[in-house]
């Protein structure tokens, strides 16, 4: 998650009163809400036994009608139908010991997992580990989907599914009329982290993918930057995006009130709080053209 590179935090998005004094319930997407976008490949793939640890790779070799391959998973990968794949980290920290005693013969990673000791210790082990490319907007959720595919020998599949991927995401974007003027706050209470998210944050894209405009990302050039009362009112977005466990962190609805500024933006005073699974909302992967729509969905409801 872009978060932790810049916060040191890992992956990790609604009951809201509003601060006028009539309460008024904001709008929640958990990950019952949304299914993956999915086909059944006729391919018949290079590898039978896959730890698929990368974000989002799990989820995409699913999709691809190829769930039997798979033998682990990480821990973000929280899609139902995966229910039955352990998970093989801790936390996010990969468990050596838990992935070699399943044998695979493939491990997908990317830049982020980790620790490199136990990477190294499941190489040692005769364990072939293939690293990907991280992808951290929707644009590159296909080119993603394309990378595992040839990596398992099924790029047909691939091509299949990412054409579903992209009519699904164009249908979200035809949804939000009058481009929103949307905040994403990454809310951290237990820490005391408070971020508004801007350029690179990943949440801009999902913002932008729907057809509003991130009001952190116009002039700022940091993926995310302390959440002051300043930097948020002279933004004045009308909807607060958030996390569902931030929001928990900071107490709810009145805690989120009561951080800097959001009592005094539009979102603020209509109660305009939209919350996704923190699993979910920057997954990037076959999940997200469903949560595209469920958001696109929200947003209309919110600003009735």
């Amino acid at each position: 998650m872009r978060v932790k590179a810049y916060a040191g935090l890992s992956l990790a998005l609604i009951i809201l009163t509003g601060c006028t004094s009539q309460s008024k319930s904001a709008i929640e997407i958990t990950s019952a809400d949304v299914t993956s976008s999915q086909i059944q490949s006729t391919e018949t793939p290079k590898y039978l036994k896959v730890v698929a640890l990368a974000n989002g790779s799990a989820e995409i070799i699913d999709s691809l009608g190829l769930k039997k391959i798979l033998v682990g998973r990480d821990i973000a990968s929280t899609d139902r139908s995966l229910q039955s794949i352990p998970i093989v980290t801790s936390g996010h920290q990969v468990v050596a010991e838990k992935i070699i005693s399943l044998a695979p013969d493939l491990v997908i990673i990317d830049p982020s997992v980790g620790p490199a000791p136990a990477l190294d210790s499941i190489k040692k082990a005769g364990i072939k580990v293939v690293s990907i490319k991280e992808v951290w907007n929707v644009a590159g959720i296909t080119s993603k989907v394309a990378e595992v595919a040839a990596l398992l020998g099924v790029s047909r599949s691939g091509n299949e599914l990412s054409a579903k991927i992209d009519s699904t995401i164009t249908s979200a974007s035809l949804q939000v009329l009058a481009s929103p003027r949307i905040a994403f706050l990454y809310l951290r209470g237990g820490s005391s982290i408070y971020l508004l998210g801007g350029k690179g944050s990943g949440a801009d894209s999902i913002i932008s993918a729907v057809g509003g405009v991130d009001v952190g990302a116009v002039k700022g050039s940091q993926p995310f930057s302390a959440l002051t009362s300043e930097s948020l009112v002279g933004k004045n977005p009308e909807i607060i995006l958030v996390m569902i466990k931030g929001l928990q962190s900071v107490g709810g609805v009145k805690g989120l009130v009561a951080l800097p500024g959001v009592a005094q933006t539009d979102a603020g005073k209509s109660a305009r709080v939209i919350a996704v699974d923190d699993s979910l909302l920057l997954s990037f992967g076959p999940r997200t053209p469903q949560m595209l729509i469920q958001l696109a969905k929200a947003i209309t409801e919110v600003r009735k």
